[in-house]
């Protein structure tokens, strides 16, 4: 897998994520060690929860291969052993070319690929483009990354892109 950003799509990254955040903040400020320590602990279990649940719903489900919009979840497929053949666009903020539609759209056709996602935050133009061609339909997965901001923001977004790739892959 080449170096990717989005390491915090796959909830084992993101538990590290945790721990690293929590080593930084005892080592700025070690008089709240505990608490920090504390705190890390109740999150990192929501997490391993949430993914014991995910993996509980989709290691079964009879579809794994999908088309995502950029090359935002490879972690996170790998995490949950699903294939992405290709995405619809490499470039998140411009619209595929011709020829990248052309190819996405037999990629679809080939190996019968029913989902297309894209994210909340990005044009589904060209999704929807392929789908029109294909007969997929089109799904939005968030990469954490469409600005929910609470303090539970991660576990619902994670939560919400469950109950998609579940009606997306059944």
């Amino acid at each position: 897998m080449n170096q990717n950003p989005h390491i915090w799509v796959s909830i084992s990254n993101y538990i590290k994520q945790v721990d690293n955040i929590c080593d930084g903040l005892v080592k700025i400020n070690p008089e709240n060690e505990s608490k920090y320590r504390e705190n890390a602990l109740i999150y990192k279990k929501k997490l391993e929860n949430l993914r014991d649940k995910m993996h509980h719903e989709l290691d079964t489900l009879p579809n794994k291969n999908v088309i995502t919009f950029h090359d935002a979840f490879p972690y996170f497929a790998k995490e949950f052993n699903l294939n992405i053949p290709t995405v619809i666009s490499s470039e998140p903020e411009n619209e595929p070319s011709v020829k990248e539609l052309s190819e996405t759209i037999n990629i679809v056709k080939t190996l019968g690929i029913k989902a297309l996602f894209v994210e909340p935050q990005y044009s589904d133009s060209s999704a929807k483009t392929i789908a029109q061609e294909t007969g997929a339909s089109v799904y939005s997965l968030d990469s954490g990354s469409s600005g929910e901001i609470s303090k539970n923001a991660y576990l619902n977004i994670m939560e919400k892109n469950l109950k998609v790739l579940k009606d997306a892959l059944a």
